[in-house]
C-alpha cells in the first residue's frame, strides 16, 4: 500500500489575553521549527467573525503520510529549542487553552493534492 499525503487542521483556542502572544510564538518560532522538522504548512488563518476572532488561530499542515506527521511531531516536540521557547513565551501562564486536530486527505477532486 502506498503512503498517501495527508493533511492536519489544527484549532487553538487561546488562554483570554493571549492570543497576540500566541501569534508572535507562531510567527516568530513554532513557523520555522515546523520546517525543520519535516513539517509543510498550507497556511495560518485568523477567523474574522466573533467570537472566533477573539481567541482563535487555525493552520494546515501537509505531510507525505500520517506515519511521517507522528515522526515530524515527536521529533518537534522532543526538539531543545521548541523546549525552550514553550517554557519561554509561558513564562507569564499557558498561551494555549484547547488543541483539536484533524487529519484529512484529498478528494479525487480536489485542486489540492
Amino acid at each position: 500500500m502506498t503512503a498517501k499525503r495527508v493533511f492536519e487542521i489544527r484549532t487553538y483556542t487561546a488562554e483570554p489575553g493571549k492570543l497576540d502572544a500566541m501569534h508572535a510564538r507562531f510567527r516568530d518560532h513554532v513557523a520555522p521549527l515546523f520546517e525543520k522538522h519535516g513539517m509543510t504548512t498550507v497556511g495560518y488563518f485568523a477567523p474574522t467573525d466573533e467570537p472566533l476572532s477573539k481567541d482563535t488561530l487555525i493552520y494546515i499542515l501537509a505531510f507525505p503520510s500520517r506515519e511521517a506527521a507522528q515522526k515530524s511531531w515527536e521529533a518537534f516536540r522532543q526538539d531543545p529549542e521548541w523546549q525552550r521557547v514553550k517554557k519561554e513565551t509561558e513564562a507569564n501562564g499557558k498561551l494555549v487553552a484547547k488543541i483539536e486536530s484533524v487529519f484529512a486527505g484529498p478528494t479525487d477532486y480536489s485542486p489540492l493534492k
